[in-house]
């Protein structure tokens, strides 16, 4: 039944939402941003209350003459001011409504997401408190039946026994004392629905609580219209000689008022109790979700890990984790948090047909904000902020030198146009190629050398740029090359001793961070294990072994995997890792850099962890999630693999 029930909601807020969509735009529909609108429209009913509450007089023969007064002589601004207290109120009641009912149809009230759940229905309850308390005020015959009714309505429980209406039997009971009292309740509870606010949005990674400029500006048009067309009015004063007999009812706070006479106070009292116990108890209540393994999440190019909580989105655990992942409306109806799962499986959530078409489904593409992981995962999205607010540009660079240093290496150096790169050691850049594909290469220079930029290119047989490089690129020829890119980087705020892996052309970040290691002053121990087949692959072995000398902190390490005869070999053979483990047979209070193909930190990595390594020191410009994301204890919340 609950299943149904939610079923048959999600296709109607689709509906509505989709309607909108045709409307106002997929980025400004108001259904996305129904918490924001709220949050909006509590500062303008605070707002407007303080105003009004200048002009008000808390005197029991004071109070309705001083409404009167504010909504008549000063209609321009007082009046229109009380119309607008008024219409937000309301508003902000169907705003909170709807945003409560939509997470109760998506089923997003589980699990994690109880403690926003139950402040969001304190402060729902918060609100119609302080709404019904309002509507006391102004001392008319609506304020004295809501007053009233009230009174009778909580004599009922025991705790009042009949004390409270005896103050309204007749006009003398009623004193300035009421007044000052209810004036304080009604400043009191918007404040603390403030404060509660505050703390409900906390909990919720990325919340917004501020809709768009245009939502905003719409809202308030919106209210200054109806103000206008139809300003809040008072009617004839209260006179508790005489019961009222007809009065304007607000539907949107005052709906349980007529039951309370239609049935009985405690009928009333029956229906709201059973509903708030209920919807409190909705988390908890079957069908409950299975509990499941905590699964973990790698984002590139961030190369950063992080756990993802059984039911949680895609989107809820990147940002949980402060990664700054591009989204909107979070209700799978933008399409900003479009990404590709590259590995694992994903359960996609209800959303807008033209957020994500059947065809980018059948690319790998999912919205972050409405797909939940069924497995480890990884995927990838464009950032919209660059590591160290380092934005990438594409920028236009001339090859100023060539240089083979092996037979499948090629020391490429560029000259950019305009000002140069400023990028972090480890990063990377993309070649743009005529038809907007992209390969990429690691800045082999360090950020303090960057009149120019050094790539070290490997030839990849039947490689489309590769080979371009190696059989018709010439100096003076111009690249298009966008960066800075990637989060593969040297952390510098660590003591620990350093390990640097580099397999091949892995040397590239290795010789940035180690370059600018040393020129920062670096007095950290670091090690460098380069591993090659053979001789003629260590294409630049002076260049480690002068820093060695150099820097007493330094030592390197060459490792050939299949010497040929002819090389003469006499130093370490075998696997680079292998060499590692031998010298590290305990890696714990280490830090490692691995730079070099998937396979080999595929290899290196279970077996380091095997060793000591903390999942937190080991960094990787290359890694597959899948089979060797470690599981740690109940109380592990990320591995870092080059993320920040």
């Amino acid at each position: 039944m609950l299943k149904l029930v939610q079923r048959t909601g999600q296709r109607a807020f689709l509906a509505a939402e989709g309607l909108f969509n045709r409307v106002f735009g997929n980025e400004l529909n108001p259904f996305y941003y129904l918490g924001a609108i709220a949050y909006f429209l509590m500062w303008v009913v605070v707002g407007s209350g303080l105003y009004l509450y200048i002009f008000f007089k808390t005197g029991v023969n004071e109070a309705y003459d001083s409404v009167e007064a504010l909504t008549h002589e000063q209609w321009w601004l007082g009046g229109i001011m009380r119309s607008f207290h008024r219409y937000a109120s309301d508003a902000m009641v169907l705003a909170m409504g709807l945003h409560l009912v939509r997470h109760f149809v998506f089923d997003h009230y589980r699990s994690f997401r109880w403690f926003s759940w139950a402040t969001g229905l304190i402060l729902l309850w918060l609100t119609y408190v302080a709404g019904i308390n309002g509507y006391m005020l102004p001392w008319d015959m609506t304020a004295q039946f809501v007053t009233v009714a009230t009174a009778e309505w909580l004599d009922w429980l025991p705790a009042f026994n009949g004390a409270l209406v005896r103050n309204f039997i007749t006009p003398d009971a009623v004193s300035d004392r009421l007044f000052s009292l209810l004036s304080f309740l009604h400043i009191g509870l918007p404040l603390g629905v403030l404060a509660l606010l505050w703390v409900h949005t906390q909990r919720v990674p990325g919340a917004k609580t501020h809709p768009p400029r245009p939502i905003w500006i719409g809202v308030t048009a919106g209210l200054l219209v109806l103000s206008l067309v139809k300003p809040a009015l008072s009617g004839p004063p209260a006179n508790l000689a005489a019961a009222p007999t007809t009065i304007p009812l607000d539907w949107f706070y005052l709906p349980v008022y007529p039951l309370i006479y239609e049935w009985s106070p405690g009928a009333a009292w029956g229906l709201v109790v059973a509903l708030g116990l209920l919807c409190a108890a909705l988390p908890w209540l079957p069908p409950k979700r299975a509990a499941k393994e905590d699964l973990h999440l790698l984002v590139r190019p961030d190369n950063h890990i992080v756990p993802v909580r059984p039911g949680e989105s895609i989107l809820e655990a990147v940002l949980r984790e402060r990664i700054a992942f591009p989204y909107e409306c979070r209700n799978g109806g933008c399409g900003k948090c479009k990404c590709k799962v590259v590995y694992g499986d994903v359960e996609q959530g209800p959303h807008q047909e033209d957020a994500l078409s059947d065809a980018e489904r059948a690319q790998g593409m999912v919205l972050a904000c409405s797909a939940t992981p069924r497995s480890d995962l990884e995927l990838e999205y464009v950032p919209v902020a660059p590591l160290g607010n380092l934005a990438p540009r594409e920028h236009h660079a001339k090859v100023t030198a060539m240089r083979k240093a092996s037979a499948d290496v090629m020391i490429v150096r560029l000259k950019v146009a305009g000002e140069p790169i400023r990028f972090y050691a480890g990063q990377y850049v993309n070649v743009i190629l005529d038809d907007g594909q992209r390969r990429s290469f690691s800045f082999a220079t360090a950020p303090h050398d960057h009149a120019e930029v050094e790539l070290q290119i490997r030839l990849i047989p039947g490689g489309r740029f590769t080979t371009h490089v190696f059989e018709k690129m010439k100096v003076g020829d111009t690249l298009r090359i966008e960066g800075p890119l990637g989060s593969f980087f040297l952390r510098e705020d660590s003591k620990k001793p350093i390990v640097f892996v580099a397999g091949a052309t892995g040397f590239a970040p290795v010789k940035s961070m180690v370059e600018h290691a040393l020129h920062v002053g670096m007095k950290r121990r670091m090690y460098l294990y380069w591993g090659v087949r053979s001789l003629s692959d260590l294409y630049m072995p002076n260049l480690p072994a002068q820093w060695a000398a150099e820097h007493p902190h330094f030592t390197f390490v060459p490792v050939l995997s299949e010497p040929k005869p002819e090389d003469h070999w006499a130093g370490r053979t075998g696997l680079v890792h292998e060499a590692i483990l031998h010298d590290f047979p305990d890696l714990a209070g280490h830090q490692i850099y691995a730079c070099g193909s998937v396979k080999m930190i595929e290899a290196a990595h279970p077996a380091f962890t095997a060793h000591g390594m903390q999942q937190d020191d080991c960094f990787s410009d290359a890694f597959r999630l899948a089979p060797h994301v470690a599981r740690r204890d109940e109380g592990a919340d990320m591995v870092k693999l080059g993320g920040s």
